[in-house]
């Protein structure tokens, strides 16, 4: 199967660069030099993954990633000319994959696009596409959450932790495993930034925060999603 990787950049030098290597590689490659056409583009060709730059003309590369990612699950990995912390988990709780620096290498990147691609696979051929448990159901197709018939809204990151758990009900997840499932395993921050997610999101799908049935903690190590048979 050929993967189809729409690039969004307006330095059409990086982005031939980028062409040129992914091609080698065996993929078909569409290009956007603003972040209107990278819209249009998207819609119309449906890519399987978008690198996309951040600082684009007439569309904010930020606003083409909030854009995207409402309307799709595709893939994407940022190229990014900002190197703080803060401007990267921007990008990443807006819903981005992945990210890379510039400047980069383009082997680099391509070892990025690989490794997205196998776990969106991995992903494609796990179980279900839709989790019941008690009053929640996890779509894990359309990155939707209900609880008793009520959509709920989860950041990207508390999505992607709910769904690491749900998962594998039952076992018991390391602070630093779910850090690296949600933030990617580049990402140097404390790992206590597991805990303030995992408590936002307790009070989204939770009966009883302060009482959980869903996510447990597991004193010393981690969290885990509660056992098949806990929840009625």
């Amino acid at each position: 199967m050929s993967y189809k990787i729409l690039v969004i950049d307006d330095d059409k030098k990086i982005v031939e660069l980028i062409r040129l290597y992914l091609q080698k590689d065996g993929y078909d490659v569409l290009v956007a030099y603003d972040g209107r056409e990278a819209l249009d583009i998207a819609r119309q060709k449906k890519p399987d993954l978008v690198v996309l730059d951040l600082m684009l003309p007439v569309i904010d590369g930020l606003d083409v990633c909030r854009i995207l990612r409402a309307e799709s699950k595709v893939p994407i990995i940022m190229l990014t000319a900002r190197t703080t912390e803060s401007d990267k988990l921007l990008g990443l709780d807006l819903g981005a994959d992945d990210y890379v620096t510039k400047p980069f290498s383009p082997r680099e990147l391509l070892a990025r696009i690989r490794a997205v691609l196998r776990r969106v696979r991995e992903m494609e051929d796990e179980g279900p596409a839709e989790i019941r448990v008690g009053d929640l159901v996890v779509d894990l197709f359309r990155h939707q959450v209900r609880v008793r018939g009520v959509p709920v809204n989860l950041t990207p990151k508390e999505f992607k932790l709910l769904e690491t758990m749900i998962k594998a009900r039952g076992r018991a997840f390391s602070r630093l495993e779910l850090l690296e499932r949600a933030f990617g395993p580049d990402y140097e921050g404390l790992e206590r930034t597991i805990d303030v997610h995992v408590m936002n999101l307790r009070k989204k799908i939770e009966p009883d925060p302060a009482k959980p049935i869903y996510i447990e903690t597991v004193y010393g190590y981690g969290y885990k999603f509660a056992e098949e048979g806990d929840v009625a």
